[in-house]
């Protein structure tokens, strides 16, 4: 029999799309066990939901931590042109059971991402493909910086990208008055990628010579890195263009890069954070080859320090994959790239449990880190009104990485066999789990991600 006080409950009970349940939320606050109530792919409710909201789905968050949905601004999905390395399909199928709910994807694939047009051929190869949420970067060049101020402003836009070495054609942008020329024309952050061009073309003798991978970040030393930062970061200044510079792997260039955070935010990658030279080029030969490369523990540890002192904005992955084939070339004519999107968040989860960094600093790092810098609407963090946007960890789980679990066309990953501290156990995009107790669910729902409107 039904009495009024059950019919008053039912009357007043909400319905979510989603109830998160039970677990240690990372907010704004601090970490707090609460609820999550997902609706119309928002955040509608925080608090003890369970006697007061109904929902389609349930998560049960007992034991795990629900981190903001961490977003990865750097992959190489290779897509179009060059998809015997990676698709964007595979790469975002990665993303997801990797516990990544936003990608930023970059200009250098076949053709360049240099026009609109080229622009809506990636988001179309994304729709219905793609995992995960993304947007794309434009490649900043000789033969478009006069647009680029309306090419940046282009819906699901991730900005401005700049190879200043370690790349060809017209996405090779080493000449000042092209550099110049594409810092005068928008006023979003640019990424940079800083190695000096000439200095690498001049010390290249030194591989061909020897043809040992251990020689790589000789070659490409730390000076050609803090060359190129210094030279963009003071045209920059001079222009008053804000930049980011990503992937940055060298003492001498965090040294100097604190000292300029006004205007420029920092990368670093958890290969940079993780492996160490000699040992992983005598390890892993080329499959630990990228560019700017992994350095020795000193400048590691000059990374770990950088983060500790605020220097660094973001963690990115640089998932830039390539076929085993290709990187079993004879050095140097191996390609530099390593996949990443997947193993960023159990890697990173590994450092919290060895005290190198706290959760909230990486939640900050991967997440409102992100959308602050590069003005994402409506995702950050676990807040009303935001995305329902969600990764959920288990900080204590023990697993090991490897080649199998790697999503990737490339199916490799230099962290094969590497046994971890931390997991994501579920992937939560706009309300809907992706990704549940590692296992894919319904089918890719990936959108463009969406930008706050940047100011004439």
């Amino acid at each position: 029999m039904t009495t009024p006080d059950d019919l008053s409950v039912r009357i007043t009970r909400r319905h979510a799309d989603l109830l998160v349940l039970n677990g240690q939320v990372v907010t704004p606050a601090g970490i707090e066990r609460l609820d999550i109530a997902c609706l119309g792919g928002r955040i509608v409710a925080l608090g003890e939901l369970r006697a007061s909201w109904t929902a389609d789905n349930t998560l049960e968050a007992v034991g795990l931590h629900v981190l903001p949905g961490v977003i990865d601004t750097q992959v190489h999905f290779r897509e179009p042109g060059q998809t015997h390395k990676e698709t964007i399909e595979a790469g975002t199928r990665g993303a997801v059971l990797g516990g990544v709910t936003g990608v930023f994807e970059m200009p250098n694939t076949t053709p360049l991402t240099l026009t609109p047009e080229d622009l809506l051929a990636k988001f179309d190869l994304a729709q219905g493909r793609s995992w995960c949420d993304h947007a794309f970067y434009i490649g900043g060049s000789a033969v478009n910086a006069e647009r680029l101020a309306e090419l940046e402003r282009l819906p699901g836009c991730a900005g401005v990208k700049v190879f200043m070495g370690s790349s060809f054609g017209d996405l090779l942008a080493d000449d000042n008055t092209v550099l110049q020329r594409i810092l005068r024309h928008g006023q979003r952050r640019m990424a940079v990628h800083a190695e000096d061009e000439a200095r690498l073309r001049a010390r290249r003798d030194l591989v061909e010579a020897s043809g040992d991978v251990c020689d790589h970040p000789h070659w490409r030393d730390p000076e050609s890195a803090l060359m190129a930062t210094k030279r963009i970061v003071k045209m920059a200044s001079e222009i008053g263009r804000r930049l980011h510079v990503l992937h940055v792997s060298s003492a001498d260039e965090m040294a100097y890069l604190a000292h300029h955070k006004r205007r420029v935010s920092v990368e670093v990658t958890p290969h940079h954070l993780t492996l160490c030279a000699p040992e992983c080029y005598q390890r892993l030969g080329s499959l630990a080859q990228m560019n700017p490369p992994v350095r020795d523990d000193a400048h590691r540890q000059a990374l770990w320090q950088a983060i500790r002192d605020g220097v660094v904005d973001v963690i990115g992955s640089d998932h830039a994959p390539h076929t085993r084939n290709e990187k079993d070339k004879p050095y140097p004519n191996s390609p530099s790239g390593m996949t990443g999107v997947q193993t960023l968040v159990p890697i990173m989860l590994d450092h919290v449990n060895k005290g190198r960094l706290s959760l909230q600093r990486l939640t900050d790092l991967t997440s409102a880190g992100p959308a602050r810098l590069f003005g994402i609407e409506g995702k950050g963090r676990i807040a009303l009104g935001y995305d329902a946007d969600l990764t959920l960890v288990d900080l204590k789980t023990e697993r090991l990485i490897t080649n199998e679990w790697i999503a990737s066309v490339s199916r490799w990953t230099p962290y094969h066999d590497k046994p971890v501290t931390g997991w994501p156990i579920a992937t939560v995009i706009r309300g809907q789990a992706v990704v549940r107790d590692g296992t894919l669910m319904g089918s890719p729902q990936g959108q463009p991600i969406k930008f706050l409107e940047v100011p004439l």
